[in-house]
C-alpha cells in the first residue's frame, strides 16, 4: 500500500511537471497534535510537539487556482510515548490565491503510519487539511494549517475507543 501511494504521488508530480508555471519547494514546521478520544480518555492526554519536513510540487490550474500535492514525514500523536504516531503523509492541496502575497488551501490527506508492525494503530489514516500561506519574498514563505483526523486510527481496540489526529503546523517554506 505504501509503495502505491508513492507511486501515485509521483506519477502525479510527473505529470504535471510538464505544465507551465509549475514550482517546487521544500517545507520544515512544528506540529502541536493530539488525538481526540471517543468516549474521552480516561488517562493522560497531552498534545505532543513534534516536526514535520516534506516537499510539494504547485500547479497553476487558472491565474489564482493551485493544485499542490506533497510528501512529508509527520511526527504526531500524543505526548505519552505510547500514544505517538509518525506518518509520511501525501496532503493534496486546492490553493486559492487571494492577493500576490496571500493564498488559502483545503484538501484531503493520506497518513501511512512509519511505527513498527502490529503496534495497536492501523496502517493508514485519512485526515482532511486546511491552511494559509503568506509570502515574505517571491520564494520564501510561511504557513499554518490544521488537519483534522476523519479516520479512528487505533487497530483492536477492546476497550471500544476510537481515536483520531487533530495537529496545527506552522511551517516555512522555498519555491523554486
Amino acid at each position: 500500500m505504501k509503495k502505491q501511494a508513492l507511486l501515485l504521488t509521483f506519477v502525479i508530480m510527473a505529470t504535471f511537471s510538464y505544465a507551465q508555471n509549475t514550482m517546487y519547494g521544500v517545507r520544515a514546521g512544528i506540529n502541536i497534535s493530539n488525538l481526540d478520544f471517543e468516549p474521552d480518555a480516561t488517562f493522560s492526554n497531552q498534545h505532543r510537539n513534534g516536526f514535520a519536513l516534506g516537499f510539494f510540487g504547485e500547479y497553476s490550474l487558472s491565474s489564482s487556482i493551485f493544485l499542490a500535492p506533497e510528501l512529508q514525514f509527520s511526527a504526531e500523536g500524543a505526548k505519552d510515548k505510547t500514544l505517538r504516531v509518525d506518518y509520511i503523509q501525501a496532503p493534496i492541496l486546492v490553493k486559492f490565491k487571494i492577493d500576490d502575497r496571500l493564498s488559502i488551501g483545503a484538501g484531503p490527506l493520506i497518513g501511512f503510519k512509519v511505527h513498527e508492525f502490529e503496534d495497536g494503530y492501523r496502517n493508514f489514516g485519512f485526515s482532511a487539511v486546511g491552511g494559509i500561506e503568506f509570502m515574505i519574498t517571491d520564494e520564501l514563505f510561511i504557513d499554518a494549517r490544521y488537519h483534522f483526523g476523519v479516520t479512528n486510527i487505533l487497530d483492536d481496540n477492546p476497550r471500544d475507543l476510537e481515536a483520531t489526529n487533530t495537529n496545527i503546523q506552522i511551517g516555512i517554506g522555498l519555491k523554486i
